[in-house]
């Protein structure tokens, strides 16, 4: 079976998160994940692995910690979520000193049908009451792509929560928790404390935990977790520079393994320290506890050689304001987003905000976070069934009392932005990942992108 007919059978699976009018929201579920897992041979635990959890930070701090792994000579999975442009990125390969490549076409394809057969099967036999999720099919398909690649490790990406996302089943070597916000409250919980119990669902009996000091409430119900189970803690604080420690391009300097390395991440922002310092935090402890063999030069140089597209990735061209894409797609990191802007050199003369977001998230908080930093805001829609309404965007701009217009089209949001802009100014477009890989395969053509980061 082709590609093209993968991809459309797994875009027609239901969500996790968005259910269709009059059908009940799916449960989150962990059993119905093993009972396709065995069936599939158990790919799950024919690899070692890094489950990375938390609100923001877990995809920096997985690729990160991917690009270490791989400059230190091992065969690296790497699972992610969601994707910017196309989904095989979410299941990518490092070869030894290589950047990641996601995986083929081809065997992505085939990856999908031997699920789909055996998912149709297992729901025929009565092994399996529904038909896997999108998620859930796509974790399978990881899983079997890192044990059929024979990886020497696995870094995988918590899609949401821990205690029930699918990537749950396995028995990683390491947990790492990032830090903790309020974001898919409807799911994980209301408050910091019923979120941060979700998150440390990713703990084993007896396993490791490397994580920061964080929001108080965070670290109670994360210590609480831990000493349950006599998890040993590992504290990546040791890698956070000092502000004053910090020059003015991002790098710095930190004892690692004994040698004094200079960190020089192309995430750049004062949030990605955190993120840099649990990747240094997780590769030690592999390092330390597990047989790998990890110097401190490769992890500055994995640190140096991570790419992470769409979180503070800037794009010039010549007679146009640079655009600036940040995926900010909740407080925490709309807050991130204000104070990287807070230091931009030089100063734009104009700075102009394209913004769409979903429908469950904290539209009118990211709103009066971001939207008074900016002269003016294009409202738009992206494609995505949790697509927030233009209607309810503009509710939130009236709100902040800022200048703004509204055009559905993502493209012709951006054209707009660009055509009204001076060249002197910038443009940020911010909100949603799907509307950063809306636009970015566009820009990524026409000019040159430099600078990641993100939440």
């Amino acid at each position: 079976m082709s590609y093209a007919a993968a991809i459309e059978g797994l875009y027609a699976l239901a969500g996790e998160l968005h259910a269709a009018p009059g059908q009940p929201r799916r449960k989150f579920e962990l059993n119905e994940m093993r009972v396709l897992a065995e069936a599939l041979g158990h790919p799950e635990l024919k690899f070692p692995s890094v489950l990375v959890a938390g609100t923001n930070g877990k995809g920096s701090t997985s690729a990160t910690l991917a690009s270490i792994l791989s400059t230190a000579g091992y065969r690296v999975g790497l699972y992610t979520s969601p994707h910017l442009s196309r989904v095989n990125e979410r299941v990518q390969i490092f070869d030894p000193k290589t950047a990641g490549a996601p995986i083929s076409d081809d065997d992505f394809a085939a990856l999908y049908f031997r699920i789909d057969d055996c998912a149709r099967k297992l729901v025929e036999e009565g092994e399996l009451g529904a038909y896997p999720s999108f998620f859930e099919a796509m974790t399978a398909l990881a899983f079997l792509a890192f044990a059929e690649k024979k990886v020497d490790i696995a870094v995988l990406e918590v899609g949401m929560g821990g205690r029930l996302d699918a990537t749950n089943i396995v028995e990683p070597l390491v947990s790492v928790i990032a830090d903790i916000s309020l974001d898919h409250t409807e799911w994980l919980g209301a408050t910091i404390t019923e979120i941060a119990r979700e998150k440390a669902g990713i703990l084993r009996p007896n396993g490791v935990l490397v994580t920061l000091p964080q929001h108080p409430e965070a670290n109670q119900a994360i210590g609480e977790a831990a000493v349950s189970q006599d998890v040993r803690g590992v504290s990546a604080a040791e890698y956070v520079p000092p502000y004053t420690d910090v020059d003015a391009f991002g790098k710095y300097s930190l004892n690692v393994l004994g040698e004094r390395i200079e960190v020089a991440s192309p995430l750049i922002g004062a949030h990605q320290q955190r993120n840099v310092a649990l990747a240094i935090a997780a590769a030690c402890e592999l390092r330390n506890n597990h047989g790998y063999n990890i110097t401190a030069t490769q992890i500055a140089e994995g640190i140096r050689e991570t790419r992470w597209p769409g979180r503070l990735e800037r794009f010039s061209a010549a007679g146009r304001a640079d655009v600036l894409l940040d995926v900010a797609h909740n407080p925490a990191g709309a807050w991130a987003l204000r104070a990287a802007l807070s230091h931009l050199d030089p100063e734009p003369k104009e700075i102009v905000a394209v913004f769409s977001c979903l429908r469950d998230k904290a539209i009118s908080e990211i709103a009066q976070i971001l939207f008074p930093l900016f002269n003016r805001v294009v409202l738009t829609e992206v494609p995505s069934p949790r697509a927030a309404s233009l209607e309810d965007l503009q509710a939130a701009a009236e709100k902040t009392g800022v200048s703004f217009e509204t055009i559905a089209d993502p493209s012709a949001a951006l054209q707009q932005a660009i055509a009204s802009t001076p060249a002197n100014g910038l443009i940020v477009v911010t909100g949603s990942v799907y509307l950063i890989g809306a636009l970015r395969e566009n820009l990524a053509g026409a000019g040159s992108g430099y600078g990641h980061e993100g939440a």
